[in-house]
């Protein structure tokens, strides 16, 4: 039987949701996350140089650090929490020909993602998504973006794109609102592309004291650099 992804804590925690009741346990103990990364102009630059060329995902820096994970929310008995898992082990490249985003590719390390509670994310890696055997999530783009109306001014613009997004062994077609800056010579991107977990063969657990909601997000905020 697959362990359960949701026991924070297994026995103990159980115990400790009796005895301070679910509602001290939702409020006082799990509180909601940091929501996830999102592209910042803080201390950004007007453009410098042109956006076509190769481009390779960077650590970034300042309030544009690249790091990828998911967003859902969980129910435990009437008290919302919203869980946020992250990881900075992110890489990928890009193509932009004539202000054109015609190639891209983001890998992430999914047993790296980590939350505020450290036995919910190893029974996230163990049994709900097996790292060992899907270590890696990947978006592919799948069509051209049209980039050409990006500021260049040290502000961020908005554009569509249409990917493929592979978790657990299955690939499933996605569009993503992405948020992109060019900031001297990086471009930044982030962007959450909504998900329904059992479309990738991710069930979410049901533990009558804590019911994880079936939809949610994967979240990326990627600085890249020219190759």
């Amino acid at each position: 039987m697959k362990k359960r992804w949701w026991v924070v804590g297994g026995v103990i925690v159980v115990i400790l949701a009796v005895l301070v009741g679910p509602w001290v346990y939702g409020t006082f103990i799990v509180e909601d996350d940091d929501p996830a990364a999102s592209v910042s102009s803080d201390g950004a630059q007007a453009a410098t140089g042109t956006v076509d060329g190769q481009w390779t995902v960077t650590p970034g820096g300042g309030a544009n650090q690249t790091a990828a994970g998911y967003t859902v929310d969980e129910n435990l008995n009437g008290a919302a929490n919203r869980v946020v898992g992250t990881t900075s082990d992110v890489a990928g490249t890009a193509t932009v020909e004539e202000e054109k985003l015609t190639a891209a590719e983001v890998t992430v390390q999914v047993a790296t993602i980590a939350t505020d509670v450290s036995i919910r994310d190893g029974m996230f890696r163990d049994s709900i998504v097996d790292t060992d055997a899907f270590p890696a999530a990947t978006f592919a783009l799948s069509s051209p973006v049209d980039l050409s109306s990006l500021p260049k001014d040290g502000t961020a613009g908005t554009v569509t794109a249409q990917g493929m997004l592979t978790l657990k062994g299955e690939s499933r077609p996605v569009s993503v609102d992405m948020d992109v800056l060019h900031s001297g010579d990086n471009l930044i991107a982030s962007g959450s592309i909504p998900v329904t977990w059992t479309d990738f063969d991710v069930q979410p657990p049901s533990l009558g004291f804590v019911t994880v909601q079936g939809n949610g997000t994967v979240d990326f905020l990627v600085c890249l650099s020219h190759s």
